[in-house]
């Protein structure tokens, strides 16, 4: 009989936690990280983007687009955060306005009509919080999307490349199957805030991540998501082409799953598994 290691039955400490938690943070923050329309851009080809909302303008902070997934006609839908200072700044740092969202639903009414699968691509700290925004009816944009990708008749596929963060994420999310990169976080509110609120001390976002449980292994075991990708080791940003390649596996095995159910199996069990999402009971 072979002996037992001691380190194999070890648990981490709370220090140990907090300082996992905050890396995996970092990670998903990484400046060298592959962004979603990176993404889309390697595994999708004949990507022809749709600008405007029909209402407002077009959001610069998101992008859709018809295009092939292994030859397949599909639509892509990914918040763009830029890489220079000037395109952050055009792309307001990826944090999408109502027109955006509004933008992103308008694309995926296209999409149910021709009756082609919808693939989201996210990565925000969340939806952009300005004055403006608001009077445009960001919080009503967000809510139309949650309504209407419940119930849209097409497979959707919604993967979290880098930071979920709140109703902003979740209005890409209302999908068939969330996937979440390895070093990936979702969360309803930044680490930095929750710290903020909860102790008006940000420098106590280590605590509020491991609070928040946003790391992906914590977030597939909540049942928020579906599947977790692998990355290469260290992150996506060590080897994006390999980060590309798992997440291309991915896609295509989850998508011929879904193409296996009827439109009404889809949209039931879209529903069913979000309305059971965050449910608990307690005994008296």
């Amino acid at each position: 009989m072979m002996a037992e290691n001691p380190a194999d039955n070890r648990t981490e400490t709370p220090a140990e936690t907090l300082s996992v938690a905050w890396q995996k943070t970092e990670l998903a923050r990484h400046p060298k990280r592959p962004y979603p329309m990176e993404f889309i851009q390697s595994l999708f080809t004949d990507f022809s983007e749709i600008h405007g909302d029909r209402s407002f303008g077009d959001d610069l902070a998101m992008a859709c687009g018809m295009a092939r997934f292994h030859g397949e006609q599909v639509l892509v839908i990914a918040n763009v955060k830029g890489r220079t200072t000037k395109e952050k700044v055009a792309r307001n740092f990826g944090m999408p306005n109502p027109e955006g969202y509004r933008k992103a639903l308008r694309a995926m009414k296209f999409a149910e009509k021709f009756g082609r699968p919808v693939f989201t691509f996210i990565d925000l700290i969340g939806a952009n919080p300005g004055l403006g925004a608001e009077e445009r009816g960001q919080a009503e944009a967000i809510a139309r999307n949650l309504r209407e990708m419940a119930r849209l008749r097409v497979p959707i596929l919604a993967t979290i490349t880098g930071e979920g963060g709140s109703g902003g994420a979740l209005a890409l999310a209302v999908a068939d199957q969330v996937l979440m990169l390895e070093n990936a976080v979702y969360s309803v509110i930044s680490p930095e805030a929750c710290a903020s609120i909860m102790w008006r001390d940000a420098s106590k976002r280590a605590l509020a991540a491991a609070a928040l449980q946003t790391n992906s292994e914590s977030v597939l075991r909540l049942g928020c998501v579906d599947a977790i990708v692998p990355e290469p080791q260290g992150g996506a940003q060590n080897d994006p082409e390999t980060a590309i390649k798992f997440l291309d596996e991915a896609l295509q095995q989850n998508l011929s799953e879904l193409k296996k159910l009827t439109t009404d199996e889809l949209v039931r069990d879209r529903i069913a598994k979000f309305r059971n999402m965050a449910r608990f009971f307690t005994e008296g």
